[in-house]
């Protein structure tokens, strides 16, 4: 019976073992503790898109004379969101119908875009502020007072794993953080590592794996606190979903359980 007991006790301090494991890495930002001091941080210069091949980029140019502009507006023809389905926030999920089409122009691998009488122009690798000056000096000569409004259309971010909505999400803001995409993804659910954050980002012709730690302030420091285009963010299970979703391990807790209640039954009957 003795032995029994300790059976019982060794299974129910594990269990509370694990239970205070998990709770422990719940929390974001876990080294701001002290609510009665404020914390503060640099911020290291400010993040801005850059067009990657690929990429669908809206230019929209104006100016004085309308007659003379419409012929600038004319490569607006690759349409883009026939099939995307308006999501939180600024953002629309890449999934369902929908009737909105916008135009933009596709930017080849080489990083080239056919803009109407200026021809072939190298814009990858330009942020979106600098192909607007671009634009507008080289209309100048075509155009009075031009004015160049430009955003990439197809700016997505894939949120994947333990979130309560994993998708891809193009979004209308070219400027979201790794905070700002598990928001949107309506943030992680209790059994997402939070210290394990997987970023995947494609790079110059490069795949690059970051790790990131969401129990750490320091993710705002992070030179990767700013997502890109195309950019795959995935939440890790932790050893609670693992165990839950173990067929084996759900197999021998039952073989366990009954096990002890047999020995317990003969127990009682033999004593």
């Amino acid at each position: 019976m003795r032995y029994l007991q300790w059976v019982v006790f060794i299974i129910i301090s594990l269990l509370l073992f694990s239970s205070c494991y998990n709770s422990k890495n719940v929390a974001y930002f876990q080294d701001l503790t002290d609510t009665s001091k404020i914390y503060s941080q640099v911020m290291h210069g400010t993040y801005e898109a850059h067009i990657q091949p690929d990429d669908i980029v809206e230019i929209i140019i104006s100016s004085i004379n309308p007659q003379a502009t419409a012929l600038f507006n004319l490569g607006n023809t690759n349409p883009v969101s026939p099939g995307l389905t308006q999501a939180q926030g600024n953002a629309v999920i890449t999934t369902g119908p929908s009737g909105a089409i916008t135009y933009g122009y596709l930017v080849d691998k080489e990083g080239r875009i056919d803009f109407p009488v200026l021809g072939k122009l190298a814009i990858a690798g330009l942020a979106i502020s600098r192909l607007k000056d671009t634009l507008a000096q080289k209309l100048d000569q075509y155009l009075k007072e031009p004015i160049v409004n430009a955003r990439i259309l197809n700016y997505k971010v894939t949120i994947l794993g333990e979130v309560t909505h994993p998708a891809a999400y193009t979004l209308q803001s070219e400027r979201i953080s790794i905070i700002d995409a598990i928001g949107l993804a309506g943030d992680l659910t209790i059994y997402g590592k939070r210290e394990n954050i997987l970023l995947i980002r494609e790079e110059n012709g490069q795949r690059k794996f970051i790790r990131m730690n969401l129990n750490s302030s320091n993710i705002f420091q992070s030179p990767y606190y700013y997502l890109k285009q195309n950019d795959v963010v995935y939440v890790e299970p932790n050893k609670t979903r693992i165990a839950a979703t173990d067929v084996q391990t759900v197999r021998n807790i039952s073989i366990l359980t009954a096990s002890i209640s047999l020995v317990a039954i003969m127990v009682n009957v033999f004593k």
